[in-house]
Order: C-alpha cells, then sequence, then structure tokens
C-alpha cells in the first residue's frame, strides 16, 4: 500500500458523523479516499446522507492532522492495516455490510485461512466450559492445523480459547475494543504478547482509544464476521457473546452454543439460542465440522468460488464483482456498495464480464452470476 493514502484512509474513520457505511459509500461514490476530502462541497451534498454540519467535519483541517500523527504511529510501530478496498482485506468481514472502512493489525497469521472459528462466551468460565474450549480446540489442532480461533481477549472462555489454540499450535486473532496503543484487561498483556508471534491483535480503532462501553458491540461484529462460524460455549441469559450470537445470525454465519444443565444460570443464554433456534446444539467438534461441510471435498462455498477464480484469467476488479455477486438476483447499486467499485468503473467490468459468459443481465439494472 501506497503509505501517502494512509492519512486519508485514517482521516475517513475520524469524521465526525461518518460510520462504517456512509463511509464506504462515500469513497464508492466519489471514487477514492483521498477525493473525500477533496471533493468540491457543492458535488459532496449531492450524496445521500451528506448534509452541510458533516461537510464542514469533512473540511476541518484537524480531521487530517491527527490522521497524519495516527499514521506515523501505525509505521512506527510495524502496524499493517487493511482498507475495505484492499485484495487482501479479510474476505469474510467483507461480506458484512456494516464491515469496518479501516483496520489495524499486529500479527503474523493470514486472516483470510480457509476455516475460521470465533469462541466466545462468559467472562466466568466454568470447569466444564473450560474442559469444553480445551477438547474442542484440541479436536480442530489435530485434524485442521491451518485454522484460525478468533476471539476477544476478555476475562472467561476468550482468553481460555485464546490459550488453548496458542498451546495447540493454532494461530488466534485476539479482536479489541481499543487501539494498539494498550492491552485491555492488562492481566491479558503476556498472552497478547504471544497472540501476535502466533496470530495477531486486530481492531478498527486507532492509538489513545479507551475500551469505551460502546466499543466492546463493534468489537463484536468484526467476531462474528471473521468466521465462518460462532461459538457460544456458556453463556448467562444475558451476555456480550449473546450479541455476538445475534451479529452472526445477522451476517447469515453459522451459530453454535453448547449446551449446559437445565438448572444452571451460567448457560441460560446458550440453551435459550438453542430453543429459539438461534443457535444449533453443539456437542463436540464434529458437529461444527459435519454442519460446516469441513469433512468432505467441497468445503464451503465462498472458499470454492475464491479458488475457481485462481483457474480464470481475470482482473482484480472482475475477481471483486464475481466474489461480490450472490447467487440471488442482485442490483447494479448494491453490486457497487458489496464490490467497493464506482459505478462509472462498474458499468465496464460488468460488461466485461457479460462478454466472458460469466454473468448474466436482468431487466431493471440486475445481474445474476451464472
Amino acid at each position: 500500500m501506497n503509505d501517502d493514502k494512509l492519512p486519508y484512509r485514517i482521516g475517513l474513520t475520524l469524521i465526525k458523523g461518518v460510520g462504517r457505511i456512509l463511509g464506504r459509500n462515500l469513497v464508492t461514490l466519489v471514487g477514492n479516499e483521498e477525493d473525500v476530502f477533496k471533493e468540491k462541497n457543492k458535488l459532496l451534498r449531492k450524496i445521500s446522507g451528506i448534509g452541510s454540519h458533516i461537510i464542514n467535519e469533512i473540511k476541518n483541517p484537524e480531521v487530517l492532522r491527527r490522521a497524519e500523527k495516527e499514521a506515523e504511529f501505525v509505521v512506527k510501530n510495524k502496524i499493517r492495516t487493511f482498507f475495505f478496498t484492499d485484495s487482501d482485506y479479510p474476505f469474510r468481514l467483507k461480506e458484512c455490510i456494516d464491515a469496518p472502512i479501516l483496520l489495524y493489525y499486529k500479527g503474523n497469521a493470514d486472516l483470510n485461512v480457509a476455516k475460521a472459528v470465533s469462541m466466545v462466551g462468559t467472562r466466568h468460565a466454568s470447569i466444564y466450559g473450560k474442559e469444553f474450549c480445551d477438547n474442542f480446540i484440541s479436536d480442530i489442532s489435530r485434524k485442521y492445523p491451518d485454522a484460525i480461533i478468533v476471539s476477544g481477549l476478555a476475562y472467561g472462555i476468550d482468553i481460555h480459547s485464546h490459550r488453548g489454540a496458542l498451546k495447540n499450535g493454532l494461530n488466534t486473532i485476539a479482536v479489541l475494543a481499543h487501539g494498539l496503543d494498550r492491552i485491555y484487561p492488562y492481566e491479558h498483556r503476556k498472552t497478547a504478547t504471544e497472540i501476535i508471534q502466533q496470530g495477531g491483535l486486530l481492531t478498527e480503532y486507532p492509538s489513545e482509544t479507551q475500551p469505551d462501553k460502546f466499543n466492546f458491540v463493534t468489537r463484536n461484529s468484526i467476531i462474528a464476521g471473521m468466521s465462518d462460524a460462532t461459538v457460544v460455549v456458556e453463556s448467562a441469559a444475558k451476555g456480550g457473546s449473546l450479541i455476538t450470537a445475534e451479529i452472526a445470525n445477522a451476517y447469515d454465519r453459522d451459530v453454535f452454543a453448547v449446551p449446559g444443565r437445565i438448572s444452571d444460570p451460567s448457560f441460560k443464554g446458550c440453551l435459550n439460542l438453542i430453543k429459539n433456534h438461534k443457535a444449533d446444539l453443539l456437542e463436540s467438534f464434529s458437529d461444527l465440522e459435519t454442519s460446516l461441510g469441513w469433512d468432505n471435498k467441497t468445503n464451503n462455498k465462498k472458499i470454492a468460488i475464491q479458488q475457481q477464480l485462481q483457474f480464470l484469467d481475470l482482473t482484480e476488479e472482475q475477481s471483486t464483482v464475481i466474489s461480490a455477486l450472490s447467487d440471488d438476483d442482485m442490483h447494479v447499486n448494491q453490486l457497487a456498495v458489496k464490490s467497493n467499485i464506482p459505478i462509472h468503473q462498474l458499468s465496464f467490468v460488468l460488461l466485461e464480464l457479460e462478454l466472458k459468459n460469466l454473468i448474466k443481465p436482468i431487466p431493471g439494472g440486475i445481474y445474476k452470476r451464472k
């Protein structure tokens, strides 16, 4: 990545009133991240969701000043960044409509491996919950040593899952609710250091960001979006892991819950997920393996599509569109947002793919992958 782009990419995330979705739309409609800050006010006003207040924030020189400072921190500490238009941005997360605009990453693990599982649960883990984590992760490591375990570095099930992955030689990703200039909770700093060497620390927050309560909800959305499935190991009737499960369901990802004794309040949340058909019952790793199709040669559909694309003579933009285009019919505007390609460029890409007989246009500006 060209370092000249980094301040604009960071700056986009620092504009007050511009969140994940609006930020992505801005870049898509304007053309690129730098042009967001250089576009004339008259043209910005024509974009849905952009009013005078947000335009004033975009033009505020303090935004890019802070972004320049953060870019220096990133370079100095050898932090990798993933912008949502980058080809190496986590592809599972990219499929989520509210995926972060920019990610900060410190680690050595590939975020686009074929198999990834999120493990979440209570901060007050029981011996039963910890034993399940140990057995589950051990089974994964024996059969799929390249898989990654994703969690949130919190007390209880989270940290036990990370440590279980480290112990069994699996890479593990800790998603943080703050910047990479600190570790919360502080007691987990040693494990966080080990994770950098065998996985990575991932966050959408710049340095100097405190672990405020609301940040954990957005952190949970990354945990849910980074994986093929979310496993709720142990949860009371209320808890952050249930929010992660809800988000995973909204992303159309598989959710599993470990059952416990009916009388045990620490498993009430898991039982409710199963009872309300929001999660599949999980007794062992083989349940997840079978449900996700890991135990056969077909693997999951998204990975298969990516592998097939390697054998086609496609440009990067053409590959992006094919990957973004679902089996369901998709309108060109929706496709532009999902593929992160401006409409004026997307029209040419669609024509090229149509000539290659890879997509089919349908009246009304709708396209379907063949």
